[in-house]
């Protein structure tokens, strides 16, 4: 049967970004699927597709016997010459589906497999490309408003940003652009899905990186990172190169490099840390910019350390709320105590 579906095949390529040979298997199997019915005794079914030559044909090869007990591989003769009236027994015959049921199949049965074979292999398509991307930053178009979150979309392909993957400050509305990291890919029933997040340390380490070229290049390390998103954020640098102020770096001339990534963080305020490996030194560091007199240990063993400030510094050393001394805290894995003097 001449059947014209190369440049349909072709066409669906393009458009759906899928190759043409996952196009053809789709094709083959929906054949086969609804020929089983046509021929229903558990036949073994040939599909002989040749879509450059517009060619197809769907056939089960029986032989020709006098005794029919199988009826999957065996045939009559009375019935095998209203198939081919050459057929003698001994002989094998093709029968082949008719030009109309053929017709039919491929106007239904094979377009609804098609396509849902061609969505599956776009769902794969999908998951290849952003699997590796996990951690990266991306931009992508705000599209709708669903589930406390934002539905996205990025390269043709749907991404969402749940509610609480948002900054306080966010109010995002559809046509808006917005710049978040990749924190989840995985496959479901429904397609790929992947998540974004503005709140994850992760988003401000890869700002730092596209802000900031000592860091991307790997001059400046990013030792931690801990936020409270939208409010106050603590970054431990250190630096591999002995002529490179690793906070100066990072600040930049008029702390114009730290400006960018706090609009983009919604005024998100970012403390940009000396990291070291002494605890108490680090925890000086950490509760700026609150100036600390001295930083004494408390209880080792559970890991407690004091912070002694003077009057006017005291407030700010435990920061708004006790963020201040709530992040220093984290950042340096002991529990700090702000006492005044």
């Amino acid at each position: 049967m001449k059947v014209n579906v190369w440049s349909t095949i072709n066409q669906l390529s393009k458009e759906r970004g899928v190759q043409p040979r996952v196009i053809i298997k789709a094709i083959e199997e929906s054949l086969r699927i609804a020929a089983a019915k046509f021929f229903n005794k558990g036949e073994d079914i040939i599909v002989d597709f040749k879509p450059e030559k517009s060619e197809l044909r769907v056939y089960a090869v029986k032989k020709v016997v006098e005794e029919v007990s199988n009826p999957a591989r065996e045939i009559s003769p009375d019935e095998a010459v209203l198939h081919d009236p050459q057929a003698q027994p001994g002989k094998e015959i093709e029968i082949e589906l008719p030009a109309e049921t053929l017709g039919r199949i491929a106007a239904q049965a094979a377009k609804q497999v098609i396509f849902q074979k061609v969505r599956d292999a776009e769902q794969e398509k999908v998951y290849e490309e952003f699997a590796p991307r996990m951690g990266e930053i991306l931009t992508a178009v705000v599209r709708r408003f669903e589930n406390n979150g934002l539905v996205c979309e990025v390269n043709r392909t749907e991404v969402f940003l749940p509610g609480k993957d948002k900054l306080p400050q966010d109010d995002f509305r559809p046509g808006d652009l917005v710049k978040a990291v990749i924190t989840q890919v995985q496959k479901s029933g429904r397609g790929p899905q992947i998540q974004l997040s503005r709140t994850s340390p992760r988003f401000l380490l890869k700002l730092l990186e596209l802000e900031i070229p000592e860091i991307a290049s790997g001059t400046i390390k990013v030792k931690d990172v801990v936020r409270q998103p939208g409010e106050r954020a603590k970054v431990a640098v250190a630096s591999e190169d002995k002529d490179v102020d690793p906070v100066g770096a990072c600040i930049g001339v008029k702390g114009n490099r730290i400006l960018a990534i706090t609009k983009e963080l919604g005024g998100e305020k970012i403390d940009i840390i000396q990291w070291a490996a002494d605890p108490m030194v680090y925890a000086k560091a950490a509760l700026s910019p609150a100036k600390i007199n001295k930083i004494v240990v408390a209880n080792k063993q559970a890991k407690e350390l004091e912070a002694r400030v003077d009057k006017e510094q005291f407030s700010l050393a435990i920061g708004k709320k006790g963020i201040n001394v709530r992040l220093a805290s984290k950042l340096v894995g002991w529990k700090i105590s702000i006492i005044q003097e």
